[in-house]
């Protein structure tokens, strides 16, 4: 019997607005499992950010869900007060922008620190110590001198590592990482990555991370959630998805990508722009925007269906794009 996962999500839904008529999230189902690497991609606006929040009780919107489990954790039946006990020692985020997200007026130390003093009840010099042992985890060099440094003192790519640090401080089952690589050069992204991919491993973690970069999950995502207007629209192994995608929104995403063979010609972007969540078209979403829309696509709007092996898709036309793809 297969393990149960480290996070399920069933029919998760967001609302904004006083009434919750503002649908910003629709009928969400997401596993991930421990030792795994999950990827939420969309475009920004497609409710990637709005998911994570939602599942770690950070949102001010209403939520509704069938299940929302961390392992035998029923999330929908903790007090804020319960909630607050999980998060940091359980379930875990990393924000896309470290300098916002630390405490410009506490040095690194006392913000790691804080970390073991409130979950687990240690000294200030034991919790110092396990705030140097973090920093070296996460590869800040000289970890003994820098613990004492401020948050403006260090590079944005040591700060983003040092938001990891933070976030496996206490070993969590589940770690959410919100765009970890924006705005980091190419260079620095493909460390943070690496370092994400090294902890997963090494810590036996379930990874959520949510990206627009096809690049990013290409090189360390196992499973791929594609997300378009509020909904899952597809999912599927990295590989299968990205060599043969069965969406007509993950078809073009893949086509937008900078292709060395096809240096000086024009770049493909997807036209239109994607949907307001308070008006949203009828049908599939996509349609207004793809090109294998037919008249079925404007009036109802499709459900997941198996694909493949593992593969699920909600597009009308799924099985003529994937054969199309290969």
């Amino acid at each position: 019997m297969a393990a149960a996962p480290t996070l399920r999500v069933r029919d998760l839904s967001v609302s904004f607005g006083r009434d919750g008529e503002v649908p910003a999230v629709r009928g969400v189902d997401l596993d991930v499992h421990r030792g795994q690497l999950v990827a939420l991609l969309g475009e920004s606006g497609s409710g990637k950010s709005v998911t994570a929040r939602a599942i770690l009780g950070l949102s001010d919107a209403r939520v509704d869900a069938e299940q929302l489990r961390l392992g035998e954790l029923d999330l929908t039946a903790l007090s804020e007060a319960q909630r607050r006990g999980v998060r940091g020692s359980r379930i875990s985020l990393v924000f896309q922008d470290a300098l916002s997200a630390l405490n410009p007026v506490l040095t690194i130390g006392d913000q790691l620190g804080e970390l073991f003093r409130a979950h687990r009840g240690m000294s200030r010099r034991a919790a110092r110590a396990r705030a140097v042992e973090l920093l070296r985890t996460v590869g800040i060099p000289g970890p003994e001198q820098r613990v004492r440094g401020y948050p403006h003192q260090f590079s944005g790519g040591m700060r983003q590592r040092i938001l990891i640090a933070m976030a496996i401080a206490l070993e969590p089952d589940l770690l959410i990482a919100d765009e970890p690589t924006t705005a980091l050069d190419v260079t620095v992204q493909a460390q943070i990555l690496d370092l994400l991919d090294r902890l997963r491993a090494e810590r036996d973690m379930a990874v959520l991370l949510i990206t627009h970069d096809l690049a990013v999950v290409s090189e360390v995502a196992d499973h791929i959630a594609v997300m378009y207007a509020g909904r899952i629209v597809e999912t599927g192994r990295t590989e299968d998805l990205l060599s043969h995608p069965a969406h007509p929104y993950t078809q073009a995403l893949l086509r937008s990508v900078p292709r060395p063979d096809a240096a000086g010609g024009r770049l493909y972007a997807i036209p239109g722009t994607p949907p307001v969540p308070a008006r949203r078209p009828p049908g599939c979403p996509f349609h207004p925007r793809c090109s294998w829309a037919v008249e079925s696509c404007a009036s109802t709007q499709p459900t997941m269906s198996i694909v493949g092996p593992g593969r699920q898709a909600a597009c009308h036309r799924a099985t003529e794009v994937l054969h199309a793809a290969g």
